[in-house]
């Protein structure tokens, strides 16, 4: 996912100055694509014996003619391949640095309790993607969306980003959808989750993605399953991916720790008991999880192995920011 260099003389302001989605100044127009690939077609040459008569006589100087023309252009299209893979070269080194800077940038202002939301952030904007038509996904539109009930308290958070945004893009702009990307792999890192590699290159939408295309928190689990398999997402996927809500205020231990104690809280039913601060634990779809066989044999794994939940969980979270993207080419 190749970025294209935009060098800025001056420091964006903030983008997050309104609380009406109408007037954010995010991404004004879209950058569009283009292909950098060159095709070759080569005709087969005619087998020449000594010329029977002029008309063959002048097919085989036509194509002695042709091959003298394809041995003429070899250094050119050598000396094309030999530029293109510098230019491809360049282009991952370009993104190697961005991506660092982001990082960097993220770790400035996504602090340990600010990890859940900024989390969150990423399952709203790549949630949306649907394989039937092929839209929404990981694509920016959450900046647009943040007005709807479901989105409730992700401004805050985009607003934390929005400070690191502007440093980035004060040496190289990129996209929001990048930096939700990257910035929700740090969150879990920060509190002590796997590293997750992020590729860049995604294209911001301009326009918010389609309204009801987000899990509803009172979902049972098959229908929890069956929204998660419309957006390609197995029951494995959609287990590891719950493993999130270990963070933040659902009660799944340490609001600030990223760990197996979801699955393992789960095993328990604590929501169950009588009475108390135990029957606040968790959602409605987190509860019908551990009632479904399928995922519950997923759940004790994870309980069991916190080395196997995380590397599912980044497995999981890589196809979810590259769902429904746009990339840019070189």
């Amino acid at each position: 996912m190749a970025s294209l260099t935009i060098l800025s003389t001056t420091k964006p302001s903030s983008l997050l100055s309104s609380t009406s989605p109408q007037e954010f100044k995010f991404p004004a127009k879209s950058q569009r694509p283009f292909s950098s690939t060159v095709k070759f077609r080569a005709l087969p040459f005619k087998a020449c014996a000594f010329p029977s008569n002029n008309n063959d006589n002048d097919d085989c100087f036509s194509t002695r003619r042709s091959l003298f023309v394809c041995i003429s252009t070899l250094p050119f299209l050598f000396g094309l391949h030999e530029f293109l893979e510098d230019l491809s070269a360049k282009a991952l080194q370009s993104d190697t640095n961005t991506y660092m800077l982001i990082k960097e940038e993220v770790r400035k202002v996504v602090s340990k309790g600010k990890a859940a939301g900024v989390l969150r952030l990423v399952f709203h904007d790549a949630g949306t993607f649907e394989m039937d038509g092929n839209s929404g996904g990981m694509n920016g539109s959450i900046v647009y969306e943040l007005e709807r009930p479901e989105n409730a308290g992700l401004k805050k958070s985009l607003k934390i980003l929005d400070k690191a945004k502007g440093e980035v893009d004060a040496i190289q702009q990129v996209s929001w959808a990048d930096m939700i990307a990257v910035a929700g792999a740090e969150a879990v890192s920060v509190c002590g989750g796997p590293t997750i590699p992020v590729q860049l290159g995604r294209l911001d939408s301009l326009e918010p993605d389609t309204e009801g295309k987000l899990p509803r928190e009172s979902l049972d689990a098959p229908g929890l399953k069956q929204n998660f398999k419309r957006k390609g997402l197995s029951t494995q996927e959609l287990v590891a991916l719950s493993g999130a809500h270990t963070l933040g205020s659902k009660g799944f231990g340490s609001p600030f720790v990223f760990d197996n104690s979801y699955y393992k809280i789960l095993l328990e039913k604590p929501w169950k008991s009588s009475g108390g601060m135990s029957s606040m634990i968790g959602l409605p779809s987190d509860h019908a999880l551990v009632e479904d066989d399928e995922c519950l044999r997923w759940i004790k794994k994870y309980a069991d192995n916190q080395n196997m939940f995380f590397n599912d969980f980044k497995n999981a979270y890589i196809k979810l920011v590259n769902s429904g993207a746009r990339w840019k080419s070189l």
